[in-house]
């Protein structure tokens, strides 16, 4: 019985082996009529443009980045800052309040009633709830409250910009829904 499986094994190899030297023949056939029969097009590159120098016109204007016209620029912008910085500055004499220790990000606005006739905002701060009215601070950016409705507290902020002068802008704190 042994020798039956491996004569038959020894002419399966044979049989295999005859056909695959003929695909061979007519796959190398093929591969060489495809070699033959291929020519490629290549597209010719276009000449190159002939380069022509323009002559500069505006020679008898003043440089753009010359030394004087530069310094005029600067003196006109200090000039200007400082009189803006005399109209919007921090007011650094006056006392902090509480609620300006902590950044505007970490506090939320969570109510509205009005006492006295009066809107108040109700922020919490961490798990403390504090009382805000209009012109109180908050924030560290010298934060005012302008401003008071049912939904948001609208500030007015002092920051310095790039150029280290002050300059004023609108923040708020809006009314956040409390997930159970």
């Amino acid at each position: 019985m042994m020798w039956h499986k491996f004569i038959a094994v020894v002419v399966l190899a044979l049989l295999l082996s005859a056909c695959a030297s003929d695909s061979e023949g007519e796959l190398r056939q093929w591969m060489t009529e495809q070699r033959t029969g291929l020519h490629p097009k290549v597209m010719p590159i276009a000449e190159p443009k002939q380069f022509k120098p323009e002559t500069y016109s505006q020679i008898t204007q003043v440089e753009p980045f010359s030394s004087q016209k530069l310094s005029q620029a600067l003196k006109k912008d200090s000039s200007q800052a400082a009189s803006n910085g005399a109209l919007i500055a921090p007011e650094l004499a006056r006392r902090k309040e509480p609620l300006e220790e902590f950044p505007l990000d970490s506090m939320t606005m969570v109510g509205s009633l009005t006492k006295a006739g009066l809107p108040v905002a109700l922020v919490m701060v961490g798990k403390l709830l504090y009382q805000v009215r209009p012109g109180e601070h908050l924030g560290h950016n010298y934060g005012r409250v302008m401003k008071l409705t049912e939904t948001e507290v609208s500030l007015r902020e002092i920051v310095q910009d790039a150029a280290g002068e002050w300059i004023e802008r609108t923040a708020t704190l809006q009314l956040q829904e409390r997930s159970k």
